[in-house]
């Protein structure tokens, strides 16, 4: 019999520690600051709406230009081939939803400088021989959002913090086992997404962050506070596997 993995409380919680080293507009402030963070709360949303019901052109209206995505089944893409890609798993049947919890928005030091932070489920249905079922991910998307005098607010980065996932069987009972050596090549917080996806024969990035990752984690939150204080910010991990 394959061994199954088996996670204890204190490998599956978040950690205590405020991950932010400052503050920035959250809440409240003046009209102009209210209103720019609803223009990026409202961008945010347009994820889950648009690209789930395949509205590629108000989807791709939500970034700039030299956009860029990252997820876990497809690495960092140009906006648009993420797009095409998008496109073309549609039409071989892949199948993934996202249901939004709730959006904030955080505005800058910079004033053409924001992050939006989307709380979200991410829903992968499966179809398997033996079974059909969902992979649910929740997560925090993150929008590193910039203002343009002609464009307003556009997305230039997005990337996903992986909190935690599980397998849910359509049918109640009939679900698929996955190996510990599947599980164990891919992060806790998209371990059954990873191996999942892996199946239907999708090459994961495993250098995105989770909360089981410190590193990452707080990369991932010093990347954020440089972006709102208008400096570079570097996302492409990858590079250095």
């Amino acid at each position: 019999m394959a061994k199954e993995t088996i996670f204890t409380a204190a490998s599956t919680v978040t950690s205590p520690v405020d991950p932010h080293t400052k503050s920035y507009s959250h809440i409240n402030g003046t009209v102009e600051q209210l209103l720019d963070r609803l223009a990026v709360a409202e961008l945010c949303k347009g994820w889950p709406v648009y690209r789930d019901a395949s509205e590629w052109a108000n989807y791709r209206s939500l970034f700039t230009e030299d956009g860029t995505v990252w997820t876990t089944w497809s690495g960092p893409r140009p906006v648009d081939e993420f797009i095409a890609i998008s496109k073309a798993g549609k039409e071989k049947g892949v199948f993934i939803m996202h249901r939004e919890c709730g959006t904030l928005a955080e505005l800058g030091s910079s004033p053409t400088r924001a992050i939006g932070k989307m709380k979200a489920t991410i829903t992968h249905r499966f179809t398997f021989p033996d079974s059909q079922f969902d992979v649910d991910c929740d997560c925090r998307f993150i929008f590193f959002c910039e203002k343009s005098a002609t464009d307003g607010w556009k997305a230039k980065y997005v990337k996903l913090f992986y909190e935690k996932d599980k397998v849910v069987p359509v049918d109640g009972y009939t679900a698929p086992r996955f190996t510990a050596a599947e599980l164990d090549r891919y992060p806790k917080g998209y371990c059954f997404l990873g191996a999942a996806q892996a199946r239907l024969g999708y090459e994961i990035d495993v250098h995105l962050p989770t909360p089981f990752d410190l590193g990452l984690w707080d990369r991932m939150y010093g990347e954020m506070e440089k972006w709102l204080d208008g400096e570079g910010v570097d996302l492409f991990w990858e590079h250095e596997k």
